[in-house]
C-alpha cells in the first residue's frame, strides 16, 4: 500500500512539473509565434493588399477601437513617407472553413488598394485558386461601387469551380467595407498627421 502511495506522489509531482514547464514554454513562445505569423502570413498578404510601399507595415501596426468594444489590428502603407493606405483582416466562411482576407483601403479615394489572402483551408487546386494573382488583381484600385461577385450584381469574376471560396473572399471584403465606414475616423485618428 505504501508503494502505491509513493508511486502516486511521484507521478503527481512529475505531472505537475510537466504542466508547469509546458505552460511556461507556451507563455514564453506566444509573442515569438505571433511575430512569426505577422511576418510570414500577414506580410505576404499585405504586399498584395498594398502593392508598392516603402515602410514596414507589420512593425508600424496599431490597434484601433471598434464600436463593439473590441479592437482591430490595422497596418499602414506609406509612399514617400506619407500614409497612403491602410489594411486589416476580415474573414468569410469558405468550403474548408474560415478564409482570411487582408483588405487594403486607398486613403486618397473611395477605393480598395487591393486584397491578399492570409489563411485558408480550401481544396488544393480548386478553392485555393482564390490566392491566385488572376483573382486578387480584380480588387486592385477597385471603387467601392459594384464591389462584389458578378452573380451578386458586382463586377468581380469568381474563380471557375470555386464559387464557395470566391464568395467567402467577397463576403470578407464586404464585411471590411462595412466596418471601414464606421471606423475610418478612428483609423485616421490613430495615424493622425500621417495622412495624404
Amino acid at each position: 500500500m505504501r508503494e502505491i502511495a509513493a508511486m502516486l506522489v511521484v507521478l503527481s509531482a512529475i505531472c505537475g512539473a510537466s504542466g508547469w514547464i509546458l505552460a511556461s514554454l507556451r507563455e514564453y513562445a506566444a509573442p515569438l509565434i505571433e511575430e512569426q505569423e505577422l511576418v510570414h502570413v500577414k506580410g505576404p498578404a499585405l504586399r498584395h493588399a498594398f502593392g508598392a510601399f516603402d515602410n514596414d507595415p507589420v512593425r508600424e501596426r496599431r490597434r484601433v477601437a471598434l464600436p463593439d468594444g473590441g479592437t482591430l489590428l490595422v497596418f499602414p502603407a506609406r509612399k514617400g513617407g506619407r500614409l497612403s493606405a491602410v489594411a486589416f483582416e476580415r474573414f468569410g466562411e469558405g468550403y474548408g472553413g474560415p478564409l482570411g482576407v487582408m483588405v487594403g483601403f486607398d486613403l486618397s479615394r473611395d477605393a480598395l488598394s487591393g486584397i491578399g489572402i492570409t489563411t485558408h483551408r480550401e481544396t488544393p487546386g480548386v478553392g485555393s485558386r482564390v490566392t491566385s494573382e488572376g483573382f486578387l488583381v480584380q480588387f486592385q484600385g477597385h471603387p467601392f461601387a459594384k464591389l462584389g461577385l458578378k452573380a451578386a450584381g458586382g463586377d468581380i469574376d469568381a474563380v471557375s469551380g470555386a464559387t464557395t471560396s470566391s464568395t467567402a473572399a467577397s463576403r470578407a471584403v464586404a464585411e471590411a467595407l462595412r466596418l471601414w465606414g464606421g471606423i475610418r475616423p478612428e483609423i485616421e485618428k490613430a495615424f493622425a498627421g500621417e495622412g495624404p
